[in-house]
């Protein structure tokens, strides 16, 4: 089978390091990928966001199968797109339609149907410009939970104690700071707990529990700072025992999907469900339509599965006749940044050292090759994952392979799984 794999990040570095091993794969193309995936698969340069030309190469290489690693072509409806399409009828999209992607293009579309369907998760309000939102904010407790409504690259929540502050961010975010995203912004009770994310894979009928994981959002040690697309992780998560992980099942992941089937979306794809744990009690903080980076570069080298039978089983409506099989080492991932970020950093940085890494997997989310050497291209540039029959020690892998890398400007939290 031919599939095309939509994205250049380290979620879909891991996405295609994954398939690559199947049996059941002629080719495997990227677009447009990155330095990483081109040791899986051919790069593309197609952009995520031009579903034409993705249609036409689809066409063009008897492609069966598209899986959409990030959200944004998802929100803009690029599975819409593809079923449209009277020629590509028969093509399978691991990914939901537009309707089906609000869960994460929305925060109050997010907030309505968790509260619709019975799921747990925390009072809010969303306020637009023009409302009496100081209100809102001075009749709650800090800390105040901000959450811009739309897409904003996972940096469009924002905690603050200070009331005045707050009430200053939200009027900035209705003023552009995170673009058309703030346009509505919804206040959130804060809950107070420890994160965890939690994935399955779904056919819009039955599904499969992917690993859990918890990663680390905050640029600073210790959780400080400003948020970032996220700087580390861990798989498994030692608090999600066999009895928490029941009341996910039947209060989160069953409800949702039922929701999502009495609204009349057929949803083919991944749910992330990012959750709180609350004196032993999940809940929602909020939902992604994809798998999460870089939870995913810790969740994908625990599946023992064949990824792609799987995926193929979404297609053809079958997840129920399927099993997903785990390995029991545990899997931890440290991200090495650009200096700045996630403020203003500088790309094209030559980067060292990556042949001595002594760890597992090194999974590409910014690189790109100039010149003939591997340089920076973001802010995320490398996830270093190990795997180990205990986290602790798999973390210590990660973190003497960080020592051998550089790159200028190179930064990495110390930190990861300090909570836990």
């Amino acid at each position: 089978m031919n599939v095309l794999l939509i994205g250049s990040g380290g979620r879909e570095h891991a996405l295609a390091w994954k398939m690559a091993q199947s049996p059941l794969l002629t080719k495997l193309f990227i677009a447009p990928g990155n330095p990483g995936t081109a040791l899986c698969g051919t790069n593309v340069a197609i952009s995520v966001d031009n579903f034409p030309a993705l249609a036409q190469f689809v066409r063009k290489e008897n492609i069966r199968l598209v899986v959409v690693g990030p959200e944004d072509p998802l929100a803009k409806g690029i599975s819409d797109f593809f079923k449209d399409q009277d020629d590509l009828d028969w093509v399978g999209i691991i990914g939901p339609d537009s309707a089906g992607a609000r869960l994460e293009g929305s925060k109050d579309f997010a907030k309505q149907f968790m509260m619709a369907n019975g799921i747990p998760t925390a009072a809010y309000k969303t306020v637009v410009a023009g409302s009496e939102f100081e209100n809102v904010i001075r009749s709650m407790n800090p800390p105040y939970v901000l959450k811009a409504d739309g897409l904003a690259a996972g940096k469009g929540v924002v905690i603050l104690d200070d009331q005045d502050a707050a009430v200053r961010e939200v009027e900035e975010m209705f003023s552009g700071k995170f673009g058309a995203a703030g346009k509505k912004v919804v206040i959130e009770e804060f809950l107070k707990g420890i994160e965890l994310s939690v994935f399955v894979l779904t056919d819009g009928e039955s599904y499969v529990l992917l690993p859990e994981a918890k990663d680390y959002k905050r640029i600073g040690e210790g959780d400080t700072g400003l948020n970032t697309g996220g700087m580390g992780a861990v798989s498994p998560v030692p608090f999600a025992d066999e009895r928490f992980m029941e009341k996910v099942r039947t209060r989160i992941i069953e409800p949702t999907i039922n929701g999502l089937k009495v609204s009349g979306i057929r949803y083919r794809g991944f749910i992330f469900f990012g959750l709180m744990n609350v004196g032993g009690d999940p809940f929602v903080i909020e939902y992604n339509v994809r798998m999460g980076d870089p939870e995913s570069e810790v969740v994908i080298p625990r599946i023992q599965s064949d990824l792609l039978e799987l995926f193929i089983a979404v297609k053809d409506g079958k997840l129920k006749d399927r099993n997903l099989e785990i390995i029991r080492d545990a899997a931890t991932t440290v991200m090495l940044v650009s200096g700045g970020y996630p403020g203003t950093y500088e790309k094209g940085k030559i980067i060292s050292g990556l042949d001595k890494a002594d760890n597992d997997i090194v999974f590409h989310a910014g690189t790109a090759v100039k010149d003939g050497n591997l340089v920076t291209a973001g802010g995320r540039v490398l996830a270093l994952t190990s795997l180990h029959d205990n986290w602790k020690k798999g973390l210590e892998k990660s973190y003497a392979a960080a020592g051998k890398v550089a790159f200028e400007g190179m930064y990495y939290r110390k930190d990861i799984g300090f909570d836990l």
